[in-house]
């Protein structure tokens, strides 16, 4: 009885990684030109229900980017249709079939004991985990990053300007996705 049990979760265990694979390999991603079209592209898709995702692109591909967007493959041809119709064309549509294909997840989180810090990008937010006050934000060459710290540090994170408001540049988008982030780890 035992032997059996063993061979039934020895082949449960086999199916469920199988299908964890069936899963990674069913991805795609689209590349774009620049960060501003993936930010209108992100936003158009979202604002439709995709299920998809910003990420960093895989090292074989090079297209002048920092973002790629990663989605279900199998509906690679209604996602296309819909971004071709809002003048939104990718540069590539990449099915993520092989490891160097893969893109890079873009955040990174860092505890420091009574501080946390969330990487998004090159992009840093820091905050004291008792008060829920940003006290840094780092990273980046945009010319707005000194004017993000200036008005969000300080502030409690809930408080603080959203930087995806009153930043115009990739820095500020990208710490948008690391406050999001942080937001998400605190509550």
């Amino acid at each position: 009885m035992i032997l059996v049990f063993k061979r039934i979760s020895r082949l449960f265990n086999r199916t469920q990684k199988n299908e964890a694979r069936k899963v990674k390999e069913d991805l795609g991603i689209l590349v774009f030109e620049n960060t501003s079209e993936v930010i209108q592209a992100e936003n158009f898709l979202k604002s439709r229900g995709w299920e998809i995702k910003v990420m960093g692109p895989p090292p074989g591909i090079q297209s002048g980017c920092d973002l790629v967007i990663q989605f279900p493959l199998i509906e690679r041809l209604m996602l296309t249709r819909q971004l071709e119709e809002a003048g939104l064309v990718p540069l590539a549509v990449v099915p993520v079939t092989h490891p160097l294909l893969k893109p890079v997840d873009l955040f990174h989180t860092k505890d420091f004991g009574d501080y946390l810090m969330v990487r998004a990008a090159n992009m840093k937010l820091t905050i004291e985990k008792k008060t829920k006050i940003i006290v840094n934000i780092s990273g980046g060459g945009c010319p707005d990053v000194p004017y993000l710290a200036r008005e969000m540090v300080g502030r409690h994170l809930d408080e603080a300007p959203r930087p995806g408001k009153i930043g115009h540049t990739l820095c500020g988008y990208a710490l948008e996705l690391a406050h999001k982030e942080m937001i998400r780890q605190c509550s």
